[in-house]
């Protein structure tokens, strides 16, 4: 039982977690993409190759302005699909109320249930897609749209 228990021990070790620390000092490398956009009549972006897997190690940012006194609506698609994990540690979408990373955060999105709909406070959101090194899934479709403040 000793020797089983030990194989155990090992092969939780060897999860996701125990790479974990490689993965952030990694993050350097990672493939920097996004847009900043604000076509007056809405749009659309998606992840990486959408529909089709998206490529690990990316970092995507993506920055919607309004125009003066409107704000932002944000749709995601049901074709949705980003690597599950605890509080979206790994591969995730990240939202926030603002143009800037240290913005009001709205939430952070994985799995495979497409987020709710987002409405701004204000004429900007910034959005990150981040994913790791490992398990890639279809990513993500958003459009979005300007409403009177």
């Amino acid at each position: 039982t000793v020797v089983a228990s030990l194989i155990i021990l090992h092969l939780s070790g060897a999860t996701k977690k125990g790479t974990e620390k490689q993965t952030t000092s990694d993050t350097q490398k990672s493939v920097q993409c996004g847009t900043w956009t604000k076509h007056a009549e809405g749009g659309i972006f998606t992840s990486p190759n959408y529909p089709s897997k998206y490529p690990p190690d990316r970092e995507c940012i993506y920055i919607i302005e309004a125009a003066p006194r409107q704000c932002i609506e944000l749709y995601f698609d049901e074709k949705y699909s980003i690597e599950p994990s605890w509080e979206c540690k790994f591969d995730h979408i990240e939202v926030r109320d603002g143009p800037f990373g240290f913005s009001p955060i709205i939430g952070r999105f994985c799995g495979q249930q497409n987020p709710p709909v987002i409405k701004s406070s204000g004429r900007f959101l910034w959005i990150k897609f981040f994913a790791d090194g490992e398990l890639e899934s279809m990513g993500f479709s958003a459009r979005y749209n300007f409403t009177p403040e």
